[in-house]
């Protein structure tokens, strides 16, 4: 037997006796056996393809006869190989037939025709099938999308693409159609920029169809990438056998049209499910693995099955067995009752609870303490403040004394603010001995010592100057006169008052 064969065995029903016939029926489908030529096409070319066969059927047995028919999907035939009774009828190719041929008789023939059908090829498709005991069946489905048919070359036209969407690519991929169960409910269409909107869905009460258009037609090598979801009700595809219950869903792409190099199928069961098998029609690779989501505590137990070149006939029905306890059911409810209920009891203790610190301890105390001094130091910088405003008021006598000249009014002023000032220096007496007593104004009580101490000093100086202009302007001295008598106190009168200011920030800051 020559080595780059495969070889299948099959089972018959029964014995075959001598003289006794049986009728097989082989299916089998290949995967990339037809090769675009030329590889490479403009927007307006057509779609050639190269298929390469044998006219002889390849078996390990003596044939006593046999024939083949290549049926193409076009009549547009560019050329194909002629042998001994070759017979062509339009789109179809017949070869044969022939009699008695020897085992692994072999004669190659090479068909080039027209198939602008797009050639959908998946690179990849994830399906997540996630089973839910409280109703739902979600399945996610994610497609790495190519396609494989002749190379686009030149540039784009979108606008001769829409005039002339069967000229001007014929064989771009323009729509796919998703053939799902007749139930199905919550569908989305998306890919990495979000919604996909061109897509249409129909369906009766035997099956739903769901029409997919890509954001751009696809010429060949182009690339997409996109995901569909759906739900389905638990109750059409969740059974329950000899104690164990179990998934009854498909397996393949919903979109026939595509051939998938690598499919991932995930089927994500119920936390807390046990003793997992799969029956499968077809040889496949398992694994498994855990998914967290919400709620979880161990995570949920997936089954991965992965299988390489995959048909439209793969599409076929396989079962996931496992057992699951209803009780597990009851959970995540709980969890969510018991973290809802410590919620509110923490909530309930927090606001009957007394969080003051003692009224005895001693931060307590130091706390009240400082408060007083804080108090007090306010208090003392108010006063200080009413006394500058009267220092101002007394600068604004001198001022209309030296407008009108009215020398009782000015002295009439002086008499009131020396009283406000008087009151004011007996306000400040408790305050500072009540300072000087707080352990807790040690630190501010030098600055606000020095701070009343300043204020005394500018208002003895303020009175000095008072004096001095209304006594000159009671002798009849000239502006100039009184300006140079008081030049000097005025310059030790601001300096003063900077001081003050200076002190009055610093024990803010303090």
């Amino acid at each position: 037997m020559p080595p780059a064969l495969t070889f299948y065995s099959v089972s018959l029903p029964k014995g075959l006796g001598k003289g006794d016939s049986l009728t097989l029926d082989v299916l089998v489908v290949f995967k990339g056996a037809l090769q675009p030529f030329p590889e490479k096409i403009t927007q307006a070319d057509i779609q050639l393809v190269v298929f390469y066969e044998t006219a002889y059927y390849l078996s390990p047995y003596a044939v006593k006869v046999q024939s083949l028919s290549v049926k193409l999907p076009d009549a547009r035939i560019e050329s194909f190989t002629k042998i001994e009774n070759t017979k062509i009828h339009g789109s179809e190719i017949k070869y044969g037939p022939y009699e008695n041929l020897p085992p692994f008789s072999y004669s190659p023939i090479v068909v080039h025709f027209e198939a602008n059908q797009p050639f959908a090829i998946a690179q990849e498709l994830v399906r997540e099938i996630e089973i839910s005991h409280w109703g739902n069946v979600q399945v996610t489905e994610h497609y790495n999308l190519v396609h494989g048919g002749a190379q686009s070359k030149g540039e784009f036209s979108r606008l001769d693409f829409q005039a002339r969407p069967h000229v001007r690519g014929a064989s771009a991929i323009r729509h796919l159609v998703a053939k799902l169960p007749p139930r199905v409910h919550s569908i989305y269409y998306r890919d990495e920029i979000g919604n996909i909107s061109t897509s249409n869905l129909w369906g009766d009460h035997k099956k739903t169809e769901m029409v997919i258009e890509p954001r751009y037609p696809m010429f060949g090598g182009w690339r997409t990438a996109f995901t569909i979801g759906y739900s389905l009700p638990l109750q059409d595809f969740l059974f329950q056998s000899d104690g164990k219950r179990y998934v009854n869903i498909s397996f393949g792409s919903p979109v026939n049209e595509v051939v998938i190099d690598t499919l991932i199928v995930k089927v994500v069961l119920p936390e807390g499910s046990a003793d997992i098998s799969v029956s499968a029609p077809f040889p496949v690779k398992q694994g498994q693995e855990t998914k967290f989501s919400h709620l979880d505590l161990v995570g949920r137990p997936v089954v991965v099955l992965e299988k390489t070149n995959v048909v439209p006939e793969h599409n076929q029905h396989f079962q996931v067995y496992y057992k699951f306890s209803s009780l597990s059911m009851l959970t995540e409810p709980l969890m969510l009752i018991s973290g809802f209920f410590f919620l509110f009891v923490t909530c309930i203790v927090y606001m009957h609870a007394d969080l003051s610190i003692s009224k005895s301890s001693p931060s307590y105390l130091a706390k009240l303490q400082w408060d007083e001094v804080q108090a007090a130091v306010q208090q003392v910088r108010n006063i200080i403040n009413r006394c500058l405003m009267i220092h101002d008021k007394l600068e604004a006598s001198l001022r209309d004394l030296s407008r009108t000249g009215d020398v009782q009014a000015c002295k009439s002023a002086r008499k009131a603010f020396d009283g406000l000032l008087k009151d004011l220096s007996k306000d400040l007496k408790p305050l500072l001995a009540s300072l000087q007593t707080s352990p807790q104004a040690a630190q501010i009580l030098p600055k606000v010592e020095e701070l009343v101490g300043k204020e005394r000093d500018l208002q003895e100086r303020m009175m000095a100057k008072h004096s001095t202009v209304v006594d000159s302007y009671e002798k009849k001295s000239s502006g100039r006169e009184i300006e140079n008598r008081v030049a000097l106190q005025q310059q030790k009168i601001t300096a003063l008052r900077q001081e003050v200011d200076d002190l009055l920030d610093l024990i803010d800051e303090i």
